[in-house]
Order: structure tokens, then C-alpha cells, then sequence
């Protein structure tokens, strides 16, 4: 009688278990549907680039050469700056950085013989600019070989190529730098010169450095997080093992850390988008 007994408590354990199983099954599977959504983001897609033109026309070489050339820093600025009087533009200030960068430039060009905006090793004008010590948001350069009469003649000829010209008359400058050097370049003395052109960073609403560090600083912590909850969510939707109130406690938990992580985030993005309205205020002063 007592096997009897056994036997039709274990048939009737296991019939339920058989016409349960889909109730259960449905039970684990609502739970799974319900789980709190978390949002990934990536934080280098969502903020904007600070935009520093470099401007560098051809440079520009006199085919002929005149008999008597000499050419001056003073007397380079001075004629540059009538051309931009002349265009009811106001005169460029004389920056010793700048000049620092347009003489390391001349130099360069003499050293290594090159005659570019580039030299054989990569540096370019904003690369000579930084070097010198000059913080820019725009930056452009005008460069001239050959044996030009005067100044005046050095200037007009910049003038005369829309580049160059382009540089000259350029309303956002607001600095000059320049140098003029004569040596030997492919075997022939002659003429370099160079115009270095600056908007300085000090014109324009700089954003706050203090919110990019903080933004970056939150880029390993959200993907770690971001990785935490991908795999408790992965572990919740194959509940095998989990008994009922387990399972409802992961899920809470789950839930809890969801919530934490997008009240991160929304944060994580006011920050974003107040530095994005710095950065284009930024941008707006440099166009």
C-alpha cells in the first residue's frame, strides 16, 4: 500500500511538472520581456571636433630675378598691412611667436633644401606655430623664393596669386609673423620669405577643459558597466536552475543597476551637450 502511495505521488509531482511547464516556462519568459533596457552610448560619436583652419597656398617662386634685391621683416608687415587698408580691413599686430615660427621655417627650408609647406620630417605651419609657443585657432602661411626688388615688390607679387592674396586678406587674422633670410638653396643665393598668419586662441570662448576631462573620464566606466549588464541580462534569459524567488531577485536587481546606469548617462549627455554648445560657439567665432 505504502509503494502505492509512493508511486502515485511521484505520477502526480511529475504530471504537474508536464501540465505546468508551460505556465512556468511563460512565467520566465514574461520576466525575460520585462527586463529594464539599458542605453549604450558612445561618447566619441556624440561630441564635436573643434575646427583650426590651416590655409597654405602653393608657395609662390620668382622666375626672374632682379638685379638688386634686399628684402626686411619691418618693411614685409608694413606693405602687407597697406594691402589690408586699402580693403578697409585693420592691420595684422606683429607677434614675436609668429615670427619665431616663420624664421624657424626659413631656416628649415635652407637646411634641408625643401621648399614647402611640409618639411621632409612632417612639420607643418601649425606644427611650427605650437613649437613656438602659440596658440592659435586659425593659422595660414604664405611662402616666397627669389630675388625681389623691394618689400613693396615681395608683397605685390603675394598679391598677385589668389592664394597668397587670399591669406593676406583674410578678415579673421588678426597676428603676423614674418621672416626673410637670403643663402644658398640648390646651389644659387637667394630669397626666402615667409608670412606666418594667426587668429590667436585667447579670441574666441574657449570650451571648458575641466568638462572634456570629465567626460572622458566616464568612457572606461560606461563600458565596463555597459559589459556587467550585458551579461547579467544574458544570464536572465536562460533561467535554467533558478527557482522562482532567485530568479525575481536577479531580475530586481537587474532592473535597479539599469536604472542607475541611464540616470548615468542622461547625466554623462548634459555634460555632452553643454560642451557641444561651447564648441560651437567656438566654431561660429572662427568662420
Amino acid at each position: 500500500m505504502k509503494y502505492k502511495i509512493v508511486i502515485f505521488i511521484f505520477l502526480a509531482l511529475a504530471a504537474a511538472g508536464f501540465y505546468f511547464h508551460n505556465d512556468i516556462a511563460t512565467f520566465y519568459l514574461g520576466l525575460t520581456q520585462n527586463l529594464s533596457q539599458f542605453e549604450k552610448i558612445s561618447i566619441d560619436s556624440l561630441i564635436n571636433k573643434v575646427q583650426q583652419p590651416v590655409s597654405l597656398p602653393p608657395p609662390l617662386r620668382l622666375p626672374e630675378q632682379a638685379t638688386e634685391s634686399f628684402l626686411t621683416k619691418a618693411g614685409t608687415i608694413k606693405w602687407t598691412n597697406e594691402q589690408r587698408t586699402a580693403n578697409n580691413l585693420p592691420p595684422l599686430a606683429q607677434n614675436p611667436k609668429l615670427d619665431a615660427a616663420a624664421q624657424a621655417k626659413t631656416q628649415d627650408m635652407l637646411r634641408l633644401q625643401y621648399f614647402g609647406h611640409v618639411s621632409p620630417s612632417g612639420a607643418g605651419a601649425a606644427d611650427l606655430a605650437k613649437n613656438a609657443g602659440y596658440q592659435f585657432i586659425a593659422i595660414g602661411e604664405n611662402l616666397a623664393m627669389g630675388d625681389f626688388k623691394d618689400d613693396q615688390a615681395l608683397v605685390l607679387a603675394w598679391m598677385n596669386s589668389p592664394g597668397h592674396r587670399a591669406n593676406i586678406l583674410n578678415s579673421r587674422y588678426t597676428e603676423i609673423g614674418v621672416a626673410v633670410l637670403r643663402g644658398s638653396f640648390e646651389n644659387q643665393t637667394t630669397w626666402l620669405a615667409v608670412q606666418e598668419f594667426g587668429l590667436p586662441l585667447s579670441a574666441c570662448p574657449q570650451p571648458d577643459a575641466k568638462i572634456k576631462i570629465a567626460i572622458d573620464s566616464y568612457n572606461s566606466q560606461l563600458e565596463q558597466w555597459s559589459q556587467t549588464l550585458q551579461a547579467q541580462k544574458s544570464a536572465l534569459e536562460n533561467p535554467r536552475g533558478l527557482s522562482r524567488e532567485e530568479y525575481i531577485n536577479k531580475v530586481n536587481t537587474y532592473n535597479d543597476l539599469v536604472s542607475q546606469y541611464n540616470a548615468f548617462v542622461a547625466q554623462i549627455k548634459i555634460l555632452i551637450n553643454q560642451y557641444n554648445n561651447q564648441i560651437e560657439l567656438f566654431n561660429e567665432c572662427v568662420r
